[in-house]
């Protein structure tokens, strides 16, 4: 397992990935840091590709990435995760939508914990969920994080 930190705009971000892929992404403040164990190395080599496409994103010239992901969860974590993936950049949906998308109505706040368990932040877009009523709602890495990137995207919301 590897290990990389960027320094984003917006604060550090640890990167944690296998070979098959990127396994975490977190803005190390608020409740999503990442506390790396003893047996990830640091390889900076391996995430170049990584820091390419977020040196992009945050210059404003990348609104999709391009990096092989290998998130851990359950089935359910997993299906709510995939359907993150297709709100593009500038877009926000609501938990509703993202139950809708995977075919559970009922289970909005289901799909709220799957959204709040992502482990790889920005590029599986779960900032990009907010209120049914267009306001802000819960965010790993904090609400200012979450209203910093949504505005960097060019996303309207409420305060």
């Amino acid at each position: 397992m590897y290990f990389s930190l960027y320094h984003s705009p917006f604060g550090d971000i640890a990167l944690t990935a296998t070979k098959q892929g990127l396994t975490g992404l977190a803005f190390q403040q608020g409740e999503a840091k990442i506390k790396l164990p003893e047996q990830y190395q640091q390889n900076a080599a391996f995430f170049q590709p990584v820091h390419q496409q977020l040196d992009q994103y945050f210059a404003g010239t990348r609104n999709s990435f391009d990096i092989p992901l290998a998130p851990q969860g359950t089935a359910f974590q997993q299906k709510v995760w995939q359907a993150l993936t297709t709100i593009k950049q500038g877009e926000t949906k609501s938990y509703a939508w993202l139950a809708e998308q995977i075919k559970n109505k009922k289970a909005v706040r289901a799909v709220g914990s799957a959204n709040g368990a992502n482990p790889i932040a920005l590029i599986i877009p779960c900032h990009r969920v907010i209120g049914s009523n267009g306001k802000l709602t819960g965010y790993a890495g904090g609400l200012a994080l979450k209203a910093k990137l949504l505005a960097h995207e060019g996303v309207q919301f409420k305060d």
